[in-house]
């Protein structure tokens, strides 16, 4: 079944980018204030020396508040971390280690007109390659392995989140053939907090779900209006939900995030000072993020830059897929992954056709950006969504 889904794809790093936004919206008496308690909540990976040579990637060279990445394509990979110490532990339930729950490429168009996020599955079957940890050690390289097994094997062996954050970025790089620029990680806590911060997320639901044994999670069919707790279960169930596949679990996650930056644009949540604040430290206090993606100075310059952008226009996709015969529950790549991992590559659009009368007003002190060599319309047989696509009202 196509799915019309073009707004998941650039939901996280979206809301990243809405918060620093607002940080600058708060005016010059309260900014000070506001930058110095968010950039405190933002931990930090240094990736540096265990992901390659950095010489291919956009130098920032440009002071903040501008787009210090003006006229490049910027990749973030976004990962939704199963971290199960602290209160997220009371959330997901208390285990040893940290696992990758959700893995999703954010590619954002040199232009800054559009965002395309691709999810990638957590039962993808993928080359390994070998990883350098912390330590200084090396992890072998191992094919046809489950896809997240990269973040787990990083943090088992390196014992941080540097050396699985790094791992899972050596992976999809090998993976897709896409460049990465920046990672950012987000836990239960902080979506129940951004859920909550911008009061529920509307959601309306074809039939009942019940996962009573593993999430929790129990809602009715029809019109629902998610609290913080509920969209966490809502993102998490997969067993006794639909197929209980993990495809049909990332589809849910979509509708979630596209109703969440809906619900972001739709209720003065930009331009509410008291509103603006709850959603930003909720927004930051639970991210880590990769060296050149933490500092909320440079943050609100990428930030500012995707101003002009249209909620249809902010695209998510899944990464196509079909059942492996290797191994039972597990998913492999199609031809068609290819062609979507070459566009994300080539900076070329996802989804339809773009209309040039929603481009964002140039920037004049941005250099000038060539337009792609070709724009053709290319849909991945899965279908997009697009946050302009609205599931919070039932038919």
């Amino acid at each position: 079944m196509t799915q019309h889904a073009r707004a998941h794809g650039r939901t996280w790093p979206r809301l990243v980018g809405l918060a620093a936004v607002g940080v600058l919206a708060f005016g010059v008496a309260g900014a000070a204030a506001v930058y110095l308690e968010l950039q405190s909540n933002i931990g930090e990976v240094d990736l540096t020396g265990l992901v390659g040579d950095d010489s291919a990637r956009p130098q920032v060279t440009e002071p903040p508040p501008g787009d210090a990445r003006a006229g490049s394509p910027v990749n973030l990979l976004i990962i939704g971390s199963d971290d199960r110490s602290g209160e997220n532990g009371t959330i997901g339930g208390a285990e040893e280690g940290m696992q990758s729950d959700t893995t999703i490429v954010a590619h954002v168009a040199a232009d800054r007109s559009r965002v395309e996020l691709v999810s990638i599955p957590r039962d993808l079957l993928a080359d390994r390659p070998s990883c350098l940890m912390t330590d200084g050690s090396t992890t072998p390289a191992r094919e046809a392995r489950q896809f997240n097994e990269a973040f787990r094997i990083g943090w088992d062996h390196g014992h941080d989140v540097r050396s699985a954050s790094a791992c899972t970025w050596k992976t999809v790089e090998s993976l897709t053939g896409v460049r990465l620029d920046g990672l950012v990680l987000v836990d239960f806590v902080g979506l129940r907090d951004m859920v909550e911060a911008i009061g529920g997320v509307p959601m309306c639901l074809a039939t009942d779900l019940d996962d009573p044994e593993y999430t929790g999670l129990h809602v009715k069919a029809g019109p629902q209006v998610f609290d913080g707790p509920t969209a966490v279960q809502f993102a998490r169930a997969r067993h006794n939900i639909g197929d209980g596949s993990d495809t049909g679990r990332m589809k849910r996650q979509q509708d979630l995030m596209a109703a969440m930056v809906r619900s972001v644009l739709s209720r003065d949540v930009l331009t509410s000072p008291t509103a603006l604040f709850q959603f930003a430290q909720a927004a930051t206090g639970s991210l880590t993020a990769s060296t050149g993606f933490r500092d909320l100075t440079d943050l609100t310059g990428f930030g500012l830059s995707l101003r002009g952008l249209q909620a249809d226009r902010i695209v998510f996709a899944s990464m196509p897929t079909v059942a492996s015969t290797r191994q039972r529950y597990r998913v492999e790549a199609t031809a068609e992954a290819a062609e979507l991992w070459a566009r994300i590559a080539a900076d070329q659009p996802v989804g339809e056709a773009p209309a040039a009368a929603d481009a964002p007003p140039a920037d004049p002190a941005a250099p000038a950006t060539p337009p792609p060599a070709v724009e053709t319309p290319w849909t991945p047989p899965g279908g997009v969504l697009t946050s302009a696509d609205d599931s919070s009202t039932c038919a």
